[in-house]
């Protein structure tokens, strides 16, 4: 089995305009990491359609109609003061959760070894009725609920390096003790929630916050003392991880000091403990990461940890 890489044209498509960061190249930039011959041995698959079915487990019909009804004819639609939609935007968001579903169904009847989803918009911001933070529909919570409904995983854990917050993700599993949420982001950063005592119903939430300015020492330490063992102790079924890659210290979009060999590292922390709980079940989503030069060798490492192990 291989790495199962999944994209879309479409995901291109999606502008939120000339000076947004959450812009197209991100993918280009993605692409052209990922064209090399390390990387020759990628499964590469585009990403399908989500059915409205699929994203009516996480988002209510409202939210979901609001979403595709706002998609302008021409130039833009302010969602919010961030959150910017163009004609494509529909078809993108719906290729997004689509790639996810597609991932988790390779994954699950063992056609891949595990996947990584390159796809935008992003989704991790997204709550059950609300879009913000340059998101729509919460990806990678489609993809676990789709799990569940088609593959009967019940135990499904999130796990989130992105430097803002996964609010929508901990959100939507707040309340249920089989789904797991963990998060390693800056403190005190949009969206301002992750506090160390948001913890969930049933002790399922882990927030890590890490002072800005922290670098890679404080985030294996945070993983190693906390989040890892927490991962672990869940015995999750299948793993996601919303990998974003906006705490490398050249983003301009926040203030932690990642390194590349720390997004490295993570990848074969999390890819041991799959190994020992899951049968390696692993799919990693895109989220952020706005310096296109970080973001690329960003992906490129993470994806090469994806198909060593």
């Amino acid at each position: 089995m291989s790495t199962l890489l999944v994209s879309h044209h479409a995901c291109i498509d999606h502008d939120p305009g000339a000076f947004h960061p959450e812009s197209p190249q991100r993918l280009r930039a993605i692409q052209r990491a990922l064209e090399g011959e390390d990387f020759m041995l990628l499964d590469r698959v585009e990403a399908p359609h989500v059915t409205r079915d699929q994203l009516q487990r996480v988002h209510p019909l409202s939210h979901i109609d609001a979403i595709l009804d706002a998609v302008p004819r021409e130039g833009h639609h302010h969602i919010d003061a961030d959150t910017l939609i163009s004609p494509e935007s529909g078809e993108a968001a719906l290729r997004a959760a689509g790639g996810v579903i597609l991932a988790v169904d390779e994954v699950m009847r063992k056609a891949a070894r595990n996947a990584f989803v390159a796809i935008r918009p992003p989704g991790h911001h997204a709550e059950l009725h609300t879009a913000m933070g340059f998101c729509l529909f919460n990806n990678i919570a489609v993809g676990a609920f789709h799990a569940r409904a088609q593959w009967g995983v019940e135990r499904i854990a999130v796990v989130d390096w992105d430097v803002h917050h996964g609010n929508g993700t901990q959100h939507i599993f707040w309340d249920d003790p089989n789904l797991f949420f963990a998060s390693t982001h800056e403190a005190n950063a949009f969206p301002y929630t992750g506090k160390v005592e948001e913890t969930g119903s049933a002790n399922n939430i882990v927030n890590c916050p890490l002072p800005a300015g922290s670098g890679g020492d404080a985030f294996r330490a945070a993983c190693t003392e906390r989040l890892l063992p927490a991962l672990e102790a869940f015995r999750p079924e299948l793993i996601l991880i919303s990998a974003g890659f906006d705490a490398h210290t050249m983003d301009p979009m926040a203030d932690l000091n990642f390194k590349v060999a720390d997004f490295a590292w993570a990848t074969k922390q999390i890819m041991d403990i799959a190994e020992r709980t899951c049968e390696s079940r692993v799919i990693s989503v895109l989220e952020g990461g706005y310096d296109l030069t970080a973001l690329a060798s960003c992906v490129a490492v993470h994806v090469r940890a994806l198909m060593e192990h």
